[in-house]
């Protein structure tokens, strides 16, 4: 078997010097980034909340020095250079906004969705661009494991020519409360994460499809349940993604067996691997490629996993694009394009048929930057 190269599963910290204030409390930032930046080195400096409360306990847990009444307060302290919002999407584009006004933030890094609406999200592409600002979007499955190393085999040209790809889900997530407000569920909130990937692996699809059906699980008004979104690129590659939020039965005495899985099969070999969120587990990958291991199935191996460390490397991209001023590799410019594939989706629901990107107008010749990473 020919030599299998060395994989890079998670990125190098280049870049740690930039102060951080941190808005939100929630599982999200107290598990995850806190968590993340802890390992990483990242210079946390402040944390608000709405409760001070809650934001009292993180910042104990955490070793943060500085408490912030309101998430407004923290925008203005003049010691804070990073902004990371983890707030819910129709309360986010406010804060972004108070931020851009603030001559000592220098970078933000916003959750998604970035907001509720494609032509929102557009607004505050272009507020950044014209304030000088950089401002980056938390699409953290980019920097899962299984998926960096799954692009770095694709970007040697080890499986060939792509010809199908899929990401399979059954797996039950945590609805937040405050999705219960919104019309909008599965695609926004949990298919972004897998049409966003889509979009990092194989680059902008021409056209989508979209079926759903109302989850049984889910008490609260919604439209999309599970949802089933085929993708056509212009490579030819035809990609399935799949999540099934309703998975089975879950109660005592029943054993379910929720788990995501990939697959990615070209004309040279295949890749395949599992998602570990739902288990708690690290993802996995495997691979045969007729050109790099003579159709045998070799296996990288990692120690960490999506949650939390995919956050050092989402936090190290947007801290390393401000120490040299190049683009973060998540920018909000590449986001919209997300944000529209979303919206793709969503009128192909409503109006039972395929929707061609084109359809959907991003005003991007009015913006400049801002390409798949």
């Amino acid at each position: 078997m020919k030599d299998v190269p060395d994989f890079t599963p998670d990125p190098e910290v280049r870049t740690r010097q930039f102060r951080i204030g941190c808005i939100g409390a929630g599982m999200i930032m107290a598990e995850c980034h806190l968590a993340a930046y802890k390992e990483a080195g990242f210079p946390v400096a402040a944390i608000a909340s709405r409760t001070l409360s809650r934001a009292q306990g993180v910042a104990d847990r955490w070793g943060i020095p500085k408490i912030a009444a309101t998430p407004e307060e923290l925008i203005e302290d003049p010691s804070i250079e990073v902004l990371d919002i983890a707030y819910p999407p129709d309360q986010q584009p406010a804060l972004i906004r108070h931020a851009l006004r603030q001559p000592h933030i220098r970078g933000i890094l916003a959750q998604k969705p970035l907001a509720l609406t494609l032509a929102e999200a557009i607004a505050i592409r272009d507020e950044a661009a014209a304030a000088g600002k950089v401002l980056s979007v938390n699409q953290n499955m980019r920097y899962d494991q299984s998926m960096r190393v799954l692009k770095q085999i694709l970007d040697r040209g080890d499986l060939g020519e792509i010809v199908f790809a899929q990401i399979d889900m059954h797996a039950i997530p945590h609805w937040q409360t405050f999705l219960e407000d919104y019309d909008r569920l599965t695609l926004a909130n949990m298919a972004v994460h897998h049409l966003d990937v889509l979009r990092f692996l194989f680059g902008d699809p021409e056209e989508i499809t979209t079926v759903t059906r109302k989850d049984p699980r889910t008490r609260f008004e919604h439209g999309d349940g599970i949802t089933v979104s085929t993708l056509r690129f212009p490579s030819g590659v035809l990609a399935l993604s799949l999540e099934d939020v309703w998975s089975g039965p879950r109660e005592e005495g029943y054993k379910d067996d929720q788990h995501i899985g990939f697959r990615v099969e070209g004309t040279e070999g295949v890749a395949k691997g599992t998602i570990g969120w739902p288990t708690g587990a690290a993802s996995t990958l495997t691979y045969a490629s007729r050109k790099a291991t003579n159709g045998e199935w070799v296996t990288p191996a990692w120690d960490t996993m999506w949650f939390p460390h995919a956050f050092v490397g989402v936090m190290e991209q947007l801290q390393h694009a401000l120490a040299t001023g190049t683009p973060p590799a998540l920018s909000v410019a590449d986001n919209v394009r997300t944000v529209a594939l979303i919206e793709a989706g969503y009128r192909s629901i409503a109006e039972r048929r395929t929707v061609r990107l084109s359809e959907i107008d991003t005003q991007e010749e009015r913006h400049q930057g801002g390409t798949p990473s």
